[in-house]
């Protein structure tokens, strides 16, 4: 018989893991609407950003959130100059510029893990924080560790910032005409490069961010990389391709699926759960679970 107390708290701790998991999903559907990349380099980023939380934090009174802005202005430049590698070997007279684009981001994936494992090890890293210790505890509801509570507020409020700038800027309508066609805003005289820059950056340095939060909530290795690229691809394909506030449902339905697998079966069948339920999306709405995304083929 399920005991109501424990299931309510697996709930709940599935919400704040959907929170989580929502900071990455949002930049890698960004930058696959806008760049047309499958980004297998999106779980190096939410590590990079949780091993240097773990490098800086000390310096700056054992604070990881202090980390946070630094991340977020270092891995917007570095994206920043990234995007335009990307952007050639996808473009002129290549073949497959999908495959393209994934091949050169697994050998990003596969530099950055392989510069941290030489340099800094294999070793276990915690990213401190004693402003988020603690936790809030809400009779006949349960209990919300403050450091899930604030990463899961850091993914809506990064999602809605998001919107908003794509909706109500210029800048924001620039990259929407990119990703609806790229000819005719090229025609339209957008600087293509320019925006798919800042989209690249920006979706770099929010994932970098969010592997901050993560470090906070777990522990920071090289080898997290896979699980969280797995967990954005699984997102996103929910969520249907490119369609950005499909997000926020595809994180929480990971989250949920996470908790209550790990807690009423095993943690070691998660990701075979989760696999299970791309598989059955795939075939009964290939444009994700709301149908509004692209058709995944």
């Amino acid at each position: 018989m399920v005991e109501t107390g424990l299931l309510i708290q697996t709930i709940v701790n599935g919400l704040l893991l959907g929170g989580i998991y929502v900071t990455v999903g949002v930049g890698f559907s960004l930058a696959f609407g806008v760049l047309e990349v499958v980004d297998f380099a999106v779980g190096e980023y939410v590590m990079l950003g949780a091993i240097l939380g773990g490098l800086a934090a000390p310096l700056l009174g054992s604070e990881g959130v202090f980390v946070i802005p630094f991340v977020l202005v270092g891995f917007f430049v570095l994206g920043f100059f990234v995007q335009p590698l990307i952007h050639h070997v996808t473009t002129g007279d290549r073949p497959q510029p999908l495959l393209m684009g994934l091949v050169f981001t697994f050998g990003l994936a596969t530099f950055f893990r392989g510069t941290v494992l030489t340099v800094l090890g294999p070793n276990n890293r915690d990213v401190p924080s004693s402003l988020l210790q603690g936790s809030l505890t809400v009779p006949s509801v349960g209990i919300f560790p403050y450091v899930r509570a604030a990463t899961a507020v850091f993914g809506v409020v990064a999602l809605a910032a998001f919107m908003y700038y794509l909706y109500n800027t210029k800048g924001g309508m620039a990259i929407r005409a990119i990703a609806e066609d790229r000819t005719n805003a090229r025609l339209m005289g957008i600087k293509i490069n320019r925006y798919q820059s800042i989209a690249y950056g920006s979706y770099a340095a929010l994932t970098a961010a969010a592997g901050v939060f993560i470090g906070m909530v777990f522990t920071a290795n090289p080898g997290m990389g896979l699980q969280y690229t797995a967990f954005a691809f699984f997102m996103v394909v929910l969520a249907g391709m490119g369609y950005l506030p499909g997000v926020i449902l595809s994180g929480i339905v990971l989250g949920l699926t996470q908790s209550l697998t790990a807690v009423y079966a095993s943690s070691q069948v998660v990701l075979l759960v989760l696999f299970a339920l791309i598989y059955v999306v795939l075939l009964v709405s290939p444009a994700g679970i709301l149908g509004k995304g692209e058709w995944a083929s």
